[in-house]
């Protein structure tokens, strides 16, 4: 008897982009952007200033229309089920969007309260908890630092478990402790499953935090793969044996968190 074999599919990407081209006038943006995401990944694009990549954002989140290509969302087609896209998707902009006057817990139950989701406070207590906002949930967020309104804004990002969240620069202008505190809260979004598309222009970032990398450059991506894989296009670094030193930012975190310990004493 013959048993017939089975052949698993691989599991549809969280977001399938092909041909994506969008011009502004006479100014071409993107020139056929190609990408694929991973359910549960952090898929970084990366691109110097003007490289397209709040472009590819704005389209993905259903706030601009492509002039070419196609592009779908936890399987959704952009152009033509944008209310589905826009129900399975989160959006972070480059600067947060939290209101000053209100405490960070009002902000958390405002956003609970307009998704029509039962048990405001609770969802706000809970994330306040994973966000490491508990002490300062009663305070005004005109009183947080850069990186505590950047974690609010994730946060309340989250609320209703978007499938797919996209965070548009997430760390700029922020210090090098906000954007540590941030990187953390990224990456605790993909360990619960979510899926993270994210741009920026820092090395550094998608270095520490992505599973893959794409590089936008005119328009086009020029190369994309895991931080390994885009290391294998250099020829391999001659080995040197060297001292080791602290980086500025190990001086800077170990200073202020001595400085913090201090002060709790």
């Amino acid at each position: 008897m013959n048993v017939p074999v089975t052949t698993s599919q691989p599991p549809e990407p969280a977001i399938r982009v092909r041909g994506l081209e969008k011009s502004y006038q006479k100014l071409r943006v993107l020139r056929g952007v190609d990408l694929d995401v991973a359910r549960g990944s952090i898929f970084a694009l990366l691109g110097s200033n003007g490289a397209g990549k709040t472009t590819v954002v704005k389209i993905l989140s259903t706030l601009l229309k492509a002039d070419a290509g196609s592009a779908h969302v936890n399987g959704f087609d952009v152009a033509t089920q944008a209310a589905d896209v826009r129900g399975s998707i989160s959006l972070t902009g480059q600067f947060a969007a939290v209101d000053e006057i209100l405490t960070g817990r009002e902000n958390l139950v405002l956003v609970a309260r307009l998704r029509h989701l039962k048990a405001p406070d609770s969802i706000a207590d809970d994330l306040l908890k994973r966000f490491a906002l508990a002490e300062a949930g009663d305070r005004r967020v005109a009183t947080y630092s850069g990186g505590m309104r950047r974690r609010l804004d994730i946060a309340m990002s989250l609320i209703g478990n978007p499938p797919v969240v996209f965070l548009d620069e997430p760390t700029t202008g922020l210090d090098p402790e906000g954007r540590i505190e941030v990187w953390q809260a990224v990456r605790e979004l993909a360990q619960g499953g979510t899926t993270v598309l994210l741009t920026t222009q820092y090395l550094d970032e998608a270095e520490h935090l992505a599973d893959r990398i794409a590089i936008l450059h005119e328009g086009r991506i020029i190369v994309h793969g895991t931080l390994d894989e885009l290391r294998r296009i250099l020829p391999p670094a001659e080995v040197e044996y060297v001292e080791k030193r602290p980086s500025l930012e190990d001086v800077f975190l170990t200073l202020v968190g001595a400085s913090r310990e201090r002060e709790q004493l």
